[in-house]
């Protein structure tokens, strides 16, 4: 009968344990999703913004010419897709007034960024992938505290 409760008790704290693990991660889970946009770190690269699945946002320097506008249409960005938040929520280390949306010339929305249109990389395929950086010196991570005004 001894070991009958024992393994009871047992059985018990296990069942236990696995029920504050599914709290935790939920708890975690919600925490990650509460923004849409958010701010990253990098050794290398720095801070840098991120959607709310933790995947780098970036911009276009070829964007700069196009008074706010997105340049990037067609097979640019099916490897470029741009990025769209409805509704922005935000940490408190970013500004809501940075934040906007233009329609692009197809019709579709797309969230700016001190002007910037911005855009996620197809060829990221995790959080905190950031493969996109630099790509043939026109595109790039979003630096929250240097990124330019555009206008």
């Amino acid at each position: 009968m001894m070991m009958v409760n024992s393994m009871s008790g047992s059985y018990k704290l296990v069942l236990l344990f696995l029920a504050l693990s599914i709290l935790s991660l939920s708890a975690l889970a919600e925490n990650s999703d509460r923004y849409t946009v958010n701010v990253s770190v990098n050794k290398f690269l720095g801070q840098y913004l991120v959607n709310q699945s933790g995947f780098a946002l970036y911009y276009f320097s070829d964007d700069s010419n196009a008074d706010g506008a997105s340049t990037c249409m067609d097979d640019c960005a099916a490897t470029w897709p741009p990025f769209y938040a409805g509704e922005i929520s935000l940490p408190d280390s970013l500004r809501s007034v940075d934040f906007a949306t233009i329609t692009r010339t197809d019709g579709s929305k797309q969230t700016t960024f001190k002007g910037w249109p911005l855009y996620l990389y197809s060829r990221d395929s995790a959080a905190g992938d950031t493969f996109g950086n630099g790509q043939k010196g026109l595109w790039h991570i979003v630096d929250p505290s240097n990124q330019p005004q555009l206008f």
